[in-house]
């Protein structure tokens, strides 16, 4: 799909130059992400290593995008232009997928730099996760095309992204911007109303502090609640979001069964949730019940590990082909960062 169409309701095409500003972890995954839909891709970061380290990225991540469908061919069919000034990097790109530190006087100084360098219809996402649009905003001139368009990591392989615009954008633009990113073969959701973290942020958020408080009150160890969400609801919710789920768990009658059912028994829980505070004690007692926390090497494993896995998850629920082949692109049920995304 071209953004460069003045048409805020363009239909979807192939082809097209994007532009990723940012060399990191997340910026290179939206990059070979985009490789692998067919466009070429301009990037900008300040580090020299940049090349070397997207190049490596691709190579690492191209068997894993064939094996899900999204690319089409043995290497990237797209120019990769790796760029030291962002007005170059974003000059002719139909979409651009901004992935800087979050420092909001970096990211408001480089929104200064290349407003003048964009095309009139061209879109520019934010992968933020921990500043708001509204934050954001303030480093435009007209941040009419400006959206938040915040992954979850890796972008190239986790489907998730959340958009959201507001009144100081233009009409269509958010809905643009989530079928480029279905084009792409990501899956999206509209946030509606400003909040800090966003949606799915937020819900992992509220697992993890219960999850540390169990930890806090000795109620199990760190590996076993980590086991018993991967082996327990984790698996169901790689299929279907909380309330479908429970609305299955109502049987015959529903979700309103449900809720009639086991509504005392939820409130009773909710009351006694926790509320730990992620303090230098909270972290060192995880790290301690994490081993592989202090093990460069076994960080590494246990990231080919999550990635194989992944794989085979996305793979079987998101079709075979494309995540935009999946029977409902747009499923509301799915849910260190140098940017973006957790």
């Amino acid at each position: 799909m071209s953004l460069s169409e003045p048409d805020n309701h363009a239909p979807a095409a192939t082809g097209g130059r994007v532009a990723t500003l940012g060399g990191g972890l997340i910026g290179r995954s939206w990059t070979v992400l985009f490789l692998a839909a067919g466009k070429s891709v301009a990037v900008h970061d300040p580090d020299p290593a940049t090349e070397a380290r997207v190049k490596e990225t691709v190579e690492e991540a191209w068997p894993v995008l064939t094996a899900l469908g999204l690319a089409k061919t043995d290497e990237p069919q797209g120019d990769l232009i790796v760029c030291d000034d962002p007005r170059a990097a974003v000059e002719g790109a139909e979409f651009v997928q901004e992935s800087i530190p979050e420092r909001i006087a970096l990211k408001h100084e480089l929104y200064r730099t290349i407003e003048p360098a964009l095309g009139a219809d061209t879109v520019v996402a934010s992968s933020a996760s921990g500043l708001t649009l509204g934050e954001l905003q303030g480093g435009w001139r007209r941040p009419a095309r400006f959206v938040l368009g915040h992954p979850f990591n890796p972008p190239h392989l986790i489907p998730l992204v959340e958009v959201m615009g507001n009144e100081l954008t233009d009409p269509g633009v958010v809905e643009r911007t989530r079928r480029y990113y279905e084009s792409v073969g990501k899956v999206t959701i509209e946030v509606r109303r400003e909040v800090p973290g966003h949606v799915a942020n937020r819900l992992q958020a509220a697992l993890w502090r219960e999850a540390i408080h169990l930890v806090n009150e000795g109620v199990a160890t760190v590996d076993d609640i980590d086991t018993a969400v991967s082996s327990g609801p984790g698996l169901r919710w790689a299929v279907m979001g909380p309330t479908r789920l429970f609305h299955l768990g109502g049987d015959d009658g529903g979700l309103a069964a449900f809720c009639e059912r086991y509504g005392d028994s939820f409130n009773r829980w909710w009351d006694d949730l926790g509320t730990p505070r992620l303090d230098d004690a909270t972290a060192a007692s995880l790290v301690e019940g994490l081993s592989a926390a202090t093990n460069p090497e076994g960080i590494r494993a246990l990231a080919a590990q999550r990635d194989a896995l992944l794989t085979a998850v996305v793979a079987a629920t998101h079709g075979t082909g494309t995540h935009t082949s999946a029977p409902a692109v747009r499923r509301t049920d799915l849910g260190t960062p140098e940017e973006g995304s957790a």
